[in-house]
């Protein structure tokens, strides 16, 4: 499973009212949820993402609420895989399920620079920056999660038989 795409960069400590303010949380569209992704930190993400790109991140991204909305909003909005420093548990948690691509490589997201083209070959866990020709090794997903994540999520996986 690889993934390559543009860098779309934020800071430590995003959490989840960040990423989809909960004035939006009355709506399970997710056209609608990815229209108002990040609106409240970032006003020019949902003009200038796009499908494929990917989000680097520092400390503890999706710390806060454990709502499933977050990485619902940031993979309908393009977004293919998300790298930071740290994740919050429940949103890694609750990503893996919807079937979002989340890497923790610290390395990778220090150094990873806003606007970088960015390859993620989750097969071998190696994140190369095609900007700078940096390369960085995290854990490789294993297969139950890239079925997961292939099939769209947890509960698509089970209907297809993917994952039992």
């Amino acid at each position: 499973m690889k993934f390559e795409g543009t860098v779309i960069k934020y800071g430590d400590n995003v959490d989840t009212d960040v990423i989809i303010p909960a004035r939006y949380l009355n709506t399970i569209d997710k056209k609608e949820l990815a229209s108002h992704c990040m609106e409240d930190l970032d006003t020019t993400f949902t003009s200038r993402v796009k499908a494929g790109d990917i989000m680097v991140a520092g400390e503890n991204f999706g710390c806060g609420s454990s709502r499933e909305h977050a990485p619902i909003a940031i993979k309908e909005s393009g977004i293919s895989v998300v790298i930071a420093k740290s994740f919050a548990r429940i949103f890694y948690r609750n990503s893996i399920n919807i079937g979002l691509a989340i890497v923790e490589c610290p390395e990778a997201a220090e150094a990873i620079e806003e606007g970088h083209i960015v390859e993620a070959d989750l097969d071998n866990g190696i994140l190369t920056d095609k900007t700078t020709g940096a390369s960085f090794k995290t854990a490789p997903f294993p297969q139950f999660i890239q079925n997961i994540i292939e099939n769209g999520g947890l509960i698509e996986s089970i209907r297809k038989g993917a994952v039992k």
